[in-house]
């Protein structure tokens, strides 16, 4: 069993790096990529906890990248040692994410919700602080019953409390994850919210941009679609990736080490094409 999409508390996850390694191994997970947002700021603890373990910890990260409807996530996978244009554009990105924050919370006291952006900030537990935590502090407050309920109600991105923020272009991710020796992998590609007959024109494209593969097994789709999605990306001869997208109490209902329909992640997904184990 594998897992090749999770989330530590360095970005929105609830697990620290290193107790997110002690649960792979309880698990019995064999490969481990953290998939941190815009950040790799837990790879270090993370390989730290994993030596001398069965487990082959993958250094990656989850960038977001500018995209017309719906949402657009590039994974890089093999990510070791950062190159100095990636540490540069994730600040430049994290400083916009800190901008967007200030402007949700005053959104909020606009609307006569006083959200205390410190609260929000402490729950992250600094981690990179993002729409999760602000639903988080929501339901302390008892603005909303739950996390899903801050998001249907006030922060999805239709919703009159989201606020966009300018994301990397695809040709900037490709280039900072390449230059730091990593793979880039479109995460989730149902995300992206086009029709199925434009998607293998706009796979074909983004092979064409550097994209090296997809992640067809997610929790966020059917089996019927993963199998759709693993058959486009033969037919276009990309890599095959599967995850959890896991982030803890986040998201509670997706558990380390399975992907959608509950299905264990097999280590047919895992190959050394993505990059050398950190431990």
């Amino acid at each position: 069993m594998i897992d090749l999409h999770v989330h530590s508390t360095a970005s929105d996850g609830s697990f620290s790096p290193e107790a997110l390694v002690a649960k792979a191994l309880e698990e019995g997970l064999t490969v481990l990529a953290l998939t941190d947002h815009d950040t790799i700021a837990g790879l270090a603890a993370a390989r730290q906890a994993a030596l001398g373990s069965q487990l082959r910890l993958i250094g990656g990260i989850e960038l977001d990248i500018e995209w017309k409807s719906g949402e657009c996530h590039l994974l890089g996978y093999g990510i070791d040692e950062p190159s100095p244009r990636m540490i540069e554009m994730l600040e430049r990105v994290n400083q916009g994410r800190r901008t967007r924050n200030e402007t949700i919370t005053m959104r909020f006291h606009e609307a006569g919700i006083n959200l205390d952006l410190d609260r929000v900030e402490a729950i992250a537990d600094g981690g990179t602080v993002g729409r999760p935590h602000f639903a988080r502090a929501l339901v302390e407050m008892g603005a909303v019953k739950n996390i899903q309920q801050a998001f249907d109600r006030y922060l999805a991105r239709d919703r009159p409390f989201f606020v966009d923020r300018k994301s990397l272009s695809l040709e900037e991710g490709v280039s900072i994850i390449s230059e730091s020796g990593g793979i880039p992998v479109l995460a989730h590609p149902l995300s992206l919210y086009v029709s199925w007959g434009k998607l293998s024109g706009i796979l074909a494209d983004f092979k064409a941009q550097g994209v090296r593969g997809i992640e067809a097994w997610h929790p966020g789709v059917r089996v019927t679609d993963a199998r759709r999605l693993e058959a486009l990306a033969r037919e276009h001869s990309l890599l095959v990736t599967a995850g959890s997208d896991f982030h803890g109490a986040a998201r509670p209902e997706r558990r380390l080490g399975h992907t959608t329909d509950k299905l264990v992640i097999e280590e047919r997904f895992w190959s050394e094409e993505l990059g050398p184990a950190l431990s």
